[in-house]
């Protein structure tokens, strides 16, 4: 008996890699997740896996309300310097540990 096979499309948003107007800051292509005999719920738990591994919910969180460019600075360096920190925690801790 042949497996129906569907497909869950959605659109994601990747980083230009040409030029593009200047109100299209991102290129949108196409994520294809098949579902096999139907099995819909794992096919979502996979689409719902590769948005969270592309940074969709991070950026509909951040795009729910606007941000203001100091507020976004604030926001960067704040990142920046907790990563910082976390690689020389774990630059610290492998030293350490030979």
């Amino acid at each position: 008996m042949d497996s129906a096979q569907f497909s869950l499309t959605s659109l994601v948003a990747h980083p230009a890699q040409e030029r593009v107007p200047y109100y299209c800051s991102k290129v949108l292509e196409f994520m294809q997740i098949l579902v096999r005999d139907n099995n819909v719920d794992q096919a979502l738990r996979a689409l719902k896996k590769k948005l969270q591994r592309e940074g969709v919910y991070r950026e509909m969180k951040l795009r729910r309300h606007y941000e203001k460019p100091s507020e976004k600075r604030a926001r960067e360096k704040a990142a920046a310097v907790r990563r910082a920190r976390k690689l020389d925690r774990k630059r610290l801790e492998r030293d350490s540990a030979k």
